[in-house]
């Protein structure tokens, strides 16, 4: 069935991707015009809809740079209820800027997170707001032409290579599978951490890069269970295998850290929302009538980025007498790729900010 309806989906997929492969080449010969900037810019996207770890990628990134240049990250905002320019602030919540912008935000408060869907003019408007700014990293900007990046960062999920996939709607892919040649560097995420030799050499043969493009393999590390409300930060009871866990997730793909958890714990039941899901009234009932039918010592965890929509205010307080726990995530590179990513892309930066000073 699933074969067939790609078959019946094929055509559509053709046209759409021609309409987008002639949109790339009119950039490509300057036909429509790409704005370029002269400090640092660092674009983070990916092929495939969704799912592919862009977030805690732009956090690495962040890391890696924050102590030694003024940096700023960039986003659309997505499902956000508002339109246009907006630089985040202490009291931005995800319906202002979306739950991705405002996770950069809680987590790195000391640089400035701005979203607009019209990302040349949100460089502008970021460097005229913040000139001591001279790096701005694009989240999710990968097919957003309208600005030429310094470098283009390709995230692609290593249970899921873009070079299996097909073009919307048939598939998942967003352009066709040779939009990647615009990439300077490809990232496999999602990989083994215990990934071989063998497993490494066979998916770069899979993805034959070009000469110019660097291949890093990186892998999720989950972090220790982190308090969401008040009483799980008040919570005595020690969190162990017998613990029953009510995961909640509105992520494109959950399967890893469902996987994760059932490492370490007996009982989970799993309530999957759609990605980035707009959590209502109707979904808090679902989720507190589960979570009472647990035994035992119980708890709700959620993804970091979910917690930003679960964390408006006419939400949390739903949650008043539940612990409510997240857990983190963050990315690390396999051996040699760490150093090798670090450097590359601390040259471009430092190459590029000692040329306008």
């Amino acid at each position: 069935m699933k074969k067939l309806s790609h078959s019946l989906l094929l055509p559509f997929s053709l046209v759409y991707g021609t309409i987008l492969c002639l949109r790339n080449k009119l950039y490509d010969i300057g036909i429509i015009h790409t704005t370029a900037f002269d400090f640092p810019v660092i674009v983070v996207g990916n092929l495939n809809l969704g799912g592919v770890g862009k977030t805690p990628h732009v956090e690495y990134l962040i890391r890696l740079l924050k102590n030694n240049f003024k940096v700023a990250t960039l986003s659309r905002g997505y499902k956000r209820k508002t339109i246009g320019f907006l630089l985040s602030d202490s009291n931005s919540t995800a319906n202002d800027i979306g739950d991705e912008p405002l996770q950069y935000k809680k987590k790195f408060n000391t640089i400035p997170v701005a979203v607009d869907e019209k990302r040349a003019r949100g460089i502008q408007l970021l460097k005229e707001k913040h000139p001591e700014l001279n790096i701005i990293i694009l989240d999710d900007a990968y097919q957003h032409r309208a600005v030429k990046a310094g470098i283009n960062i390709l995230i692609t999920d290593y249970n899921n290579l873009y070079v299996n996939d097909l073009v919307l709607p048939a598939g998942r892919l967003r352009e066709w599978q040779s939009g990647s040649n615009r990439a300077d560097i490809i990232i496999v995420s999602k990989s083994p951490s215990n990934l071989s030799l063998a497993e490494r050499t066979k998916t770069i043969k899979s993805l034959n890069p070009k000469p110019h493009q660097s291949v890093y393999f990186s892998y999720l590390k989950y972090g220790p269970f982190s308090a969401g409300n008040t009483i799980a930060k008040e919570l005595n009871t020690p969190l162990n295998n017998n613990t029953s866990i009510l995961l909640i997730t509105g992520i494109a793909n959950p399967q890893p850290l469902l996987i994760y958890l059932k490492t370490h714990f007996k009982t989970i039941q799993h309530i999957p929302y759609k990605d980035h899901h707009e959590f209502i009234q109707n979904d808090i009932t679902h989720i507190k009538n589960e979570f009472r039918q647990l035994n035992g010592n119980k708890i709700i965890v959620t993804t970091e980025k979910d917690l930003m929509r679960l964390s408006l205010p006419q939400i949390l307080i739903a949650f008043e007498g539940i612990p409510l726990f997240y857990l983190p995530i963050e990315v690390d590179f396999h051996g040699d790729d760490k150093e090798n990513f670090d450097k590359q892309i601390m040259q471009y930066v430092t190459k590029k900010t000692s040329i306008i000073n």
